[in-house]
């Protein structure tokens, strides 16, 4: 009987003293949640930080430092200094740029430097701010009371869901490295009382060089990756219907996809142009629709079909014309081109050269493999 009490009570100990050790080093630093950078003064960096400290009661509260230096390390150094507790970033959750850094001198350096920190995960989720982070970070919201966390998981779950492209510190350093691969990461502006992801940033290499409604991402992610799940809503127009489909028909027709499967084939066809064919299929349920159609009907399916797919083929078409014309390829056409083609000695400005002049023939395929939960 004496053993089994002495079994249970060493590990019973363990646990107390563990418990012990984790809340004495919880009252001794600061954990840096969110780093928002911007442009600062005479060109330095200025950096925010969303910090949670936690009591020895283990009620956290958060505060927001900012500093200003000439690199990410030296800010960081900085904001110690103006904390009571040691600054930690092993709990970092997200990175904010503003839009004025991302435009004018980029993210490499900050991005570089959180990359080559051990102790932060590449999971971090990257996001440019309409405006300064500081500004937004600071802002009094009334119903948002730790900042850092509501970012984190506005992001996460969008991402998740497949709303909006992906934008971890392990994608997007990949293809800042990647010749023939560009960044894109969502854009989050202030809507009165609300944190919103309005848009998504393009970037040449480390420099934002253009920007694009939320919406647009869905065509970004369509053509680049797979989707598992999703929801989209798409406009199709007339003209992109048979003849004789509808009494009356109105200009454009709105739908709602959902439970999308996908699956892009990009290949090239052309070298010396050059030029790509992006083929893909899809397999989605029709959510919603605001016209009166018969569904019931297999032919009417097969229109809604091919309808579909040249709405989506057109505004895909329209995406990548607009991503050409801000020189940003974050569908990895250079990276398709350089795996195509033996001894290419493709560079990453011999291939912005190239980009612009690209052909890209898109072709969707959907099929509608349900008409809601009623079939």
């Amino acid at each position: 009987m004496r053993k089994i009490k002495f079994q249970i009570l060493i590990p019973l100990l363990l646990i107390s003293l563990v418990g012990c050790a984790e809340q004495k080093l919880l009252e001794r630093v600061g954990l840096a949640i969110l780093l928002g950078y911007d442009l600062g003064n005479e060109g330095d960096l200025s950096t925010t930080a969303v910090i949670r400290q936690v009591n020895p009661d283990f009620e956290s509260n958060i505060e927001i430092i900012s500093a200003e230096n000439q690199t990410s390390k030296g800010t960081r150094t900085k904001i110690n200094r103006k904390s009571s507790k040691k600054i930690v970033a092993g709990q970092l959750r997200v990175a904010l740029y503003g839009n004025e850094l991302a435009k004018k001198k980029g993210i490499s350096t900050s991005m570089q430097a959180l990359s080559r920190d051990s102790n932060i995960s590449g999971s971090v989720y990257m996001a440019v701010v309409e405006g300064e982070a500081k500004t937004l970070l600071n802002y009094k919201f009334e119903n948002i009371s730790d900042i850092g966390q509501h970012i984190f998981k506005l992001l996460q779950q969008n991402i998740e869901d497949e709303q909006i492209v992906s934008s971890t510190l392990h994608e997007v350093s990949h293809d800042y490295y990647s010749i023939g691969e560009d960044i894109a990461m969502p854009i989050i502006s202030r809507e009165e009382e609300l944190i919103i992801i309005s848009g998504v940033a393009l970037f040449k290499k480390g420099r934002m060089v253009g920007e694009l409604p939320a919406e647009d991402s869905f065509y970004i992610k369509l053509s680049r990756d797979r989707y598992d799940s999703g929801t989209f809503e798409v406009l199709i127009k007339y003209e992109d219907l048979e003849e004789g489909f509808m009494e009356n028909p109105p200009e454009e027709i709105s739908l709602v996809l959902d439970t999308i499967k996908s699956k892009s084939d990009l290949k090239l066809i052309n070298q010396s142009t050059p030029e790509f064919d992006l083929n893909i299929t899809m397999e989605a349920r029709l959510l919603e629709l605001d016209e009166e159609i018969d569904l019931g009907e297999p032919k009417n399916v097969a229109i809604l079909d091919k309808a579909i797919s040249k709405s989506l083929s057109r505004e895909i078409s329209r995406v990548i014309t607009y991503c050409q014309e801000v020189n940003s390829d974050v569908f990895g056409l250079g990276s398709q081109y350089r795996s195509s083609v033996r001894n290419s000695d493709l560079t990453e400005g011999k291939w912005h050269e190239m980009y612009q002049k690209a052909k890209v023939n898109v072709k969707v395929d959907l099929q509608i493999t349900r008409s809601g939960t009623a079939d």
